[in-house]
């Protein structure tokens, strides 16, 4: 009886089949448009490729994505090595606090740095107490390295630290008996068995220096993106190219992280009872050094910028020296629409996923297999290109212009495409943690599918499914480019209304605004990154 359940249900439902081809297109259909639109309304590809106005562009941006990547590479696995497998003091801090840059919006750390380095900022007014009287600029592509290394290392630290716990600790034991240094120990297992970690963590950073719009426009450096921002409403045609050329090398990288990820080693599975913990030695006091430097730099002086130029703010509106140019009531309108449009895109996108997940974790369809695919490749679209591809739709579609130029459905499909491969590989997991006996006890006792859904799949993938909601949550609350070119008018949310504070030169709003974004996203990273990472 029970095989004879299987057999039935090993077909996916029609309906469910046609909701993952239909999801599919939606997730596709922006990519799908700029390059239809660039390939009719560009300037033509011969001439475009090797002009100046676009290949200096994109030397700018392989030459900083390159170069942030590698550092983060560097970064990131040796901070995971000292904090998983040494015996650096003070570890556990150390682990909660070297993810938090992820609470950070870049183009918040770029801020922060070059106003706290300036005439007047703090550092720079601590500087010449001590007699150091010149502060060099932060400025062009040291300024935008120096930021997004600082900001986006978790991308890396993360997976390989989740590594190389579960790396068993025998593996290196064996090794050492046979007479291998530490060091050969680290080259010949850690890093080949942390190799997919690595390479998942420095293409991650890749992609999102390649889409990164905030840091390279605050520190005034031409990348891809800021040349796409300048041009899409002054010269369309250039702007289309530039997008077609970034789409391009975004996928050109995704698919070259996947061939050099299946020439690397199965990774271990198996979590360690016997973790191996390295003695640095003579080397403890400067390792130990070398991790704080990075959290005071990427955490604590970031937040004492923000909150320094919040409690200006306060303190000259609350003396009646000079009043905040943004009144509490736009503040908290700014904070509300932040949550909410931030709250519906996560919960749509979970519910605009779990089909294929259905698909793919249930059913093993072929349909669900293309779709999932579909929906994974969109992570490498940046949020710009999404942002210009709604822009251009609205504006070149009469019937969509009058439903949805000026709604904020248009910012939350954007919202959806651009962050919902995060929650489609949870779903996936979710999905195939449900007991098919659970199924097939429900199903003889004479449940419906709609019942079997609620009654049986949703208690058992809620907790999993409210992960990757999450995730999506804290994601949407830092974009900057969709809410930057999508929101409706008048519709503004902290990103928005801090990055203009930040241009217009209105500094302590524009700290006051942070420290709401920065501490609602600690609370979500704490609960969604730190404390997983702990209990992993």
């Amino acid at each position: 009886m029970i095989q004879a359940l299987r057999r039935r249900r090993s077909r996916a439902p029609a309906a469910l089949r046609i909701a993952g081809v239909l999801l599919a297109f939606g997730f596709a259909f922006p990519g799908v448009y700029l390059v239809y639109r660039a390939l009719r309304d560009g300037t033509g590809p011969e001439g475009l490729l090797w002009s100046a106005r676009t290949l200096g562009p994109l030397l700018r941006s392989l030459r900083l994505a390159v170069s942030v990547s590698a550092s983060t590479l560097v970064l990131g696995t040796g901070l995971a090595w000292l904090t998983m497998r040494t015996d650096l003091p003070l570890r556990k801090l150390w682990r909660v606090l070297l993810p938090l840059p992820l609470v950070y919006p870049t183009f918040v750390g770029a801020a922060a740095f070059i106003r706290t380095l300036n005439p007047g900022g703090l550092a720079n007014d601590l500087l010449s107490r001590l007699g150091i009287g010149s502060v060099p600029e932060l400025r062009g592509f040291w300024g935008a390295w120096f930021v997004l290394v600082l900001m986006t290392y978790p991308y890396v630290y993360l997976p390989v630290a989740a590594r190389l716990r579960h790396l068993p600790g025998s593996l290196e034991e064996s090794a050492r008996l046979l007479g291998d240094s530490a060091f050969a120990v680290f080259r010949r297992i850690c890093l080949p068995h942390a190799g997919t970690a690595i390479g998942a963590g420095t293409l991650l950073v890749f992609l999102y220096t390649l889409s990164d719009f905030g840091a390279v426009q605050l520190m005034r450096y031409d990348t891809l993106t800021r040349a796409i921002a300048t041009n899409y409403l002054a010269n369309p045609p250039v702007a289309l190219a530039l997008s077609l050329m970034l789409l391009v090398l975004a996928a050109i990288v995704v698919l070259a992280e996947r061939w050099f990820s299946r020439r690397l080693p199965d990774a271990m599975s198996a979590k360690s009872d016997r973790p191996l913990d390295y003695r640095l030695g003579r080397w403890r006091p400067s390792a130990t050094a070398a991790v704080a430097l990075t959290v005071f730099a990427s955490v604590i002086a970031p937040f004492i910028a923000l909150a320094d130029w919040a409690r200006r703010g306060l303190f000259r509106s609350m003396t009646g020296d000079r009043a905040l140019t943004v009144d509490y009531s736009a503040i908290a309108e700014s904070t509300f629409n932040t949550v909410w449009v931030s709250v519906v895109a996560a919960v749509v996108s979970v519910a605009a996923v779990l089909p294929i997940a259905l698909l793919v974790g249930r059913y093993r369809s072929r349909t669900g297999s293309l779709a999932h695919a579909v929906v994974i490749s969109t992570f490498a679209l940046p949020g710009l290109l999404i942002a210009l591809s709604m822009r251009f739709w609205t504006l070149r579609t009469d019937l969509v212009l009058d439903l949805l130029g000026d709604t904020a459905a248009l910012l939350i499909f954007a919202y959806i495409v651009r962050f919902g491969s995060l929650a489609m590989g949870i779903s996936v997991v979710a999905v195939r943690s449900v007991p098919e006996r659970l199924h097939d006890s429900a199903r003889l006792l004479g449940a419906g599918p709609l019942r079997r859904f609620v009654t049986v799949d949703m208690p058992v993938m809620g907790p999993a499914l409210g992960a990757g909601a999450g995730l999506v949550l804290l994601s949407v609350m830092k974009e900057l480019p969709i809410s930057l070119f999508v929101s409706p008018l008048g519709f503004s949310t902290l990103t928005t209304r801090i990055y203009g504070s930040f241009e217009d030169a209105f500094i302590a709003e524009a700290g006051l605004l942070s420290v709401i974004l920065v501490v609602l996203s600690f609370v979500l990273t704490w609960f969604l990154v730190v404390r997983r990472q702990e209990h992993a």
